[in-house]
């Protein structure tokens, strides 16, 4: 696949959104509680829940909270994990340095 080419804009704005990624997930995480509460029809509930998920991976929360809280989907124990990722006890995965490989090619 081609590399594309960004203008000077384009990079600074990429990468001010993956310098703030965590708290972009943060922020979609909580407005997903809101959604949850909300909600009608599995359908969307279903598809919000696997939304929930991913940003749950994406923020480091324990693998075994994650499965705990999609089986029982439960809206106020999401909300308790955003307390948690809030209060600073479920901290994000470090960010790698540029220049640092990634962990696949060590």
């Amino acid at each position: 696949m081609a590399e594309r080419e960004y203008s000077r804009y384009a990079q600074k704005a990429i990468k001010r959104f993956y310098d703030n990624r965590d708290q972009i997930d943060e922020q979609r995480l909580s407005e997903l509680v809101t959604n949850l509460y909300l909600a009608e029809g599995e359908k969307k509930s279903k598809k919000l829940w696997e939304s929930a998920g991913e940003l749950m991976e994406r923020l480091n929360v324990p693998p075994s909270r994650i499965e705990h809280i999609l089986t029982k989907r439960d809206p106020a124990i999401l909300a308790e994990v955003v307390q948690d990722i809030q209060k600073g006890l479920i901290r994000p995965a470090p960010k790698p340095k540029p220049g640092d490989a990634p962990a696949a090619e060590k």
